[in-house]
């Protein structure tokens, strides 16, 4: 198992930590970092282990990150 792989386990962990404690905006703003963080890492695996693990990888980070997805899947809409 290489670093990119690492990195995007350490990110799902560190987002259900994050997602464990109480926040006043709905988690918005741990949401936001978590893509800010997310995207580089999704891109390194996709580089760096190739597109099946590249889409694993996305499909386990969309999961996690569904509501800013809808959100702006329905802002693309209107």
């Amino acid at each position: 198992m290489n670093l990119s792989l690492i990195l995007a386990g350490l990110w799902v962990v560190l987002a259900a930590v994050l997602a464990a404690i109480p926040s006043r905006d709905n988690h918005w703003r741990r949401a936001w970092f978590l893509v800010a963080t997310g995207l580089p890492i999704l891109a390194w695996v996709f580089w760096q282990n190739g597109p099946w693990w590249g889409l694993a990888v996305a499909l386990a980070e969309a999961s996690i990150l569904r509501w800013p997805i809808r959100r702006l899947i329905a802002w693309l809409r209107r």
